[in-house]
């Protein structure tokens, strides 16, 4: 069999805009050109870097309209990838270009239908709905935007056949101003083309690979290989939602906090749009039970001091965890129209020394788990039922926090932990870095700028403690070295107010990366992907591991993934592999060695994995990756029960211990 890699693809950028599409068209030369997709820059009509990002809110001033449902969707099956914008497909009713189905958004289109090649599909997938804008927003002073919470990975959407916007990169929101193009009085069509192609410069990356053997298969033939470990869900995961702001806005709002014995402080800096001069802002903070505790006539900067302050704490560090504010600003128009946001904030440090993590000056220890946005059916789809039975879990167990593994969560989870008192180590999509060829400029430019989207969508809040730009890259590679050194200097950049790390699976003596970061995250597997049934060597090679990396650095370590992969219901003693027996006798292990390491500069555990969680079909894979303490569909295995104890314990050891739920 001949194998060969096709890069031509990969570097080709084909521009979407109405002026240049007929050009472009007759520029893709069929299957290699049009198949993987568009490496998508954004037009003029996208969100630039400099633009806020606030999650849409109701409020006095302000409407929301979510466009969820049930969608026309068909997926682009043709030869080469490139039927729908060979026919246009975004000018017309999309079933009038051939067979549609029903698909619902928010949701992966993956797992909904029996059909194995929408399952495994790569390329464009298409998806249209119709509504109508209310009567009440035509002829208004107003601004109407189109946002999606997130599509995977690159997105081109029109409204009325006009293209809006597009975006590349997943698992971040994007939104265009639709005003001009909003149609009343009839419906208004929207088109979403997405494409989940995975290319070397891609966050994360993957390849394309074609099958040229005759013999073995079928003309055209390709794979999409994955760098990552788990599966590639895609499509419109997370809502779409319209929403109304006044002419004149409040574009966006940065925070920090700080705190001096029994005062609090919240700094605001608001950036205001639609109005050439200053206007007046007031910001109000108000408590719980929405009482004012402070008032601040301003241009839109300064600070709001609270006396006796109640400040954020982490889930059983307080029996009053999870405090929030309410920052409300109005922001004073023209003609006396004004624009109302409410902000949940939460007053907090964070601060890092040599072996601690300190929260509001105390030492923090992470209870938690590395995670998927992952379930049944839906695949990566927002679901709210899921997100409630998840946070009543990660509380049963006795957790206090997570990591968003590999990629930022939904904001509607993000809030939940800002509500609960759940830390949060924000990672972006940056897994599978492993090739020379993952560190490119190309690369590293589009790196940067997921950083700045992530870091403008999570900066305010109090639940995010520690922001990850990486799991587990080749970090040994020379390129790493600039590479990392350069993305983490960017983070801070954008964020002065909070560590920044990278996870690491490399060994000490190679990695170049842990030097850039404030907190070395560890992943290893002892007695897992090598040594294979051999627990006895678990607490020497741990326990070497973790002392090797703390003389190389001198900064806190956090164990940010450890464990072995159960089949629900397989008993085995003495244990072996795949067993429930043999996980609980890793986690056991590895316990033994962070009691050692606690007390020094061990600040964290985070076992892998929540729950069970779909992957791409290999031999080492059975229907997924089996490491959870809970099965994919949230039942708990002996793990969950031997983690619950644990967690509960240390919690009793490091604070006001709340009622086990």
């Amino acid at each position: 069999m001949k194998i060969r890699f096709n890069r031509r693809m990969f570097t080709m950028m084909l521009l979407f805009s109405a002026l240049n599409v007929a050009a472009v068209l007759v520029m893709r030369t069929g299957f290699h050109a049009a198949a993987h997709g568009v490496e998508a820059s954004r037009s003029s009509l996208t969100s630039s870097d400099s633009e806020g990002m606030l999650f849409p809110r109701e409020s006095e001033s302000r409407e929301v309209r979510e466009l969820g449902g049930m969608w026309k969707f068909r997926a682009d099956m043709s030869s080469n990838r490139n039927a729908g914008f060979e026919q246009q497909w975004w000018t017309k009713p999309l079933e009038q270009t051939g067979p549609v189905i029903d698909m619902p958004v928010p949701a992966s289109y993956n797992d909904i239908t029996q059909d194995r090649q929408l399952r495994d599909f790569v390329g464009w997938a298409w998806y249209q709905r119709s509504f109508y804008a209310p009567a009440s927003w035509k002829n208004v002073k107003q601004r109407t935007v189109l946002r999606f919470e997130s599509a995977h990975y690159n997105t081109i959407a029109w409204l009325n056949s006009k293209e809006i916007v597009r975006h590349n990169g997943g698992h971040l929101p994007f939104e265009a101003d639709v005003s001009s193009v909003l149609s009343y009085d009839i419906p208004n069509v929207l088109t979403v083309a997405v494409n989940n192609t995975l290319t070397p410069h891609t966050i994360p990356p993957g390849t394309i690979q074609y099958m040229d053997d005759p013999d073995r298969y079928p003309p055209g033939y390709f794979v999409q290989n994955l760098q990552m470990d788990f599966f590639n869900y895609a499509g419109i995961q997370r809502p779409v939602k319209l929403y109304t702001t006044p002419s004149v806005y409040l574009d966006d709002i940065t925070i920090s906090t700080d705190i001096q014995g029994t005062t609090g402080y919240v700094n605001f800096d608001c950036v205001i749009k639609g109005n050439s001069s200053a206007v007046p802002v007031t910001v109000e903070l108000l408590d719980k039970t929405e009482e004012l505790v402070a008032r601040v006539k301003s241009s839109g900067k300064g600070q709001v001091k609270v006396n006796d302050v109640k400040l954020w704490w982490p889930f059983t560090m307080s029996s009053d965890p999870a405090y929030l504010y309410t920052l409300k600003v109005t922001v004073m128009g023209s003609a006396g129209q004004s624009d109302v946001y409410r902000l949940p904030v939460g007053i907090r440090t964070v601060k890092v020394t040599s072996t601690q993590f300190l929260i509001n000056s105390k030492p923090f220890y992470f209870r938690g788990f590395g995670r998927h946005e992952d379930s049944d059916i839906r695949g990566k789809g927002l679901d709210y039922p899921l997100i409630a039975k998840d946070f009543n879990l990660i509380k049963w167990v006795g957790a206090n926090s997570f990591r968003t593994s590999h990629y930022p969560y939904a904001e509607e989870i993000m809030d939940m932990c800002d509500q609960q008192g759940i830390v949060v180590i924000d990672e972006c999509p940056a897994v599978g870095l492993k090739t020379k060829e993952n560190f490119s400029n190309k690369t590293l430019a589009h790196h940067k700028d997921v950083m700045t989207e992530l870091v403008r969508r999570d900066k305010n809040r109090p639940s995010v403690v520690m922001w990850s730009v990486a799991n587990e890259p080749a970090s040994q590679l020379p390129e790493a070295e600039y590479y990392f050194k350069t993305v983490i200097q960017h983070t801070k950049q954008a964020d002065s107010t909070r560590p920044v790390t990278l996870v690491i699976n490399k060994a000490f003596n190679r990695d170049k990366g842990g030097q850039f970061a404030d907190v070395v995250c560890l992943n290893n597997y002892y007695s897992w992907y090598h040594d294979m049934g051999h627990l006895e060597v678990i607490k020497y090679q741990a326990k070497y591991n973790l002392e090797q990396w703390y003389l190389k650095h001198h900064k806190p370590i956090i164990q940010t993934e450890y464990g072995a992969d159960a089949v629900a219901g397989l008993h085995m003693d003495p244990p072996m592999m795949f067993s429930e027996e043999y996980q609980q006798e890793v986690m056991m292990n590895y316990f033994s060695v962070f009691d050692q390491f606690r007390q020094q500069y061990l600040i964290g555990e985070m076992i892998w994995n929540f729950a069970d969680f779909m992957t791409a079909q290999s031999t080492t894979r059975v229907a997924g990756n089996k490491k959870g303490i809970f099965t994919r569909q949230r039942q708990p295995k002996t793990a969950a029960f031997v983690l619950r104890d644990r967690y509960w314990k240390l919690a009793n050891q490091t604070g006001p211990r709340n009622t086990e739920l």
